[in-house]
């Protein structure tokens, strides 16, 4: 009895790991509308796209939630999807809302969230300042000192190639 249980115990869990292994790795879900940026600004422009209504589907999109209304999802050449933009109304409030996809064959229909946020930032900024290293800086940026320091160095280089001529003369030292 036990030896039973175990083996199908056994069989289950290696069913339940191949159903996870095959399942789609890419980005393009066959199940979820994927929408992109999926935070915005009031007056961008945002691209949503499907897997889930084949491999040359179409699909009539409803953004009436944020205001902006329907568009169309059209066929593409990337990864089997269909794929649809809109404007979100400069009148739109910040928050949450949900944009629908429903595939022109069959009744198959797919949800996605887009979130509108009044800051949302989408450009690179670039670093600015110092980088603290711990080199370099004793001085500060005195122009007094750094003269004090350009000078004690001008007169040792100045000492040393004095005294390496009198060596090569046979002075010495």
């Amino acid at each position: 009895m036990r030896r039973t249980a175990r083996l199908l115990t056994g069989t289950a869990l290696t069913v339940a790991a191949t159903g996870l292994a095959t399942a789609p790795a890419h980005g393009g879900e066959t199940g979820s509308l994927l929408v992109y940026p999926s935070t915005t600004m009031p007056g961008s422009q945002v691209t949503v796209n499907t897997a889930a209504c084949g491999e040359k589907g179409a699909a009539l999109g409803d953004a009436g939630a944020v205001g902006a209304g329907v568009f169309t999802l059209a066929p593409s050449t990337h990864e089997g999807e269909a794929i649809g933009r809109f404007r979100v109304p400069p009148s739109a409030q910040p928050g949450t809302y949900e944009i629908v996809a429903k595939c022109a064959e069959g009744t198959k229909q797919v949800t996605g969230d887009l979130v509108v946020a009044l800051n949302a930032v989408h450009e690179q900024v670039q670093p600015r300042g110092s980088v603290k290293t711990g080199v370099g800086g004793a001085l500060g940026t005195d122009p007094v000192q750094t003269a004090a320091g350009v000078t004690a160095l001008a007169v040792a280089a100045a000492g040393g190639t004095w005294l390496l001529h009198r060596r090569a003369r046979g002075d010495g030292i």
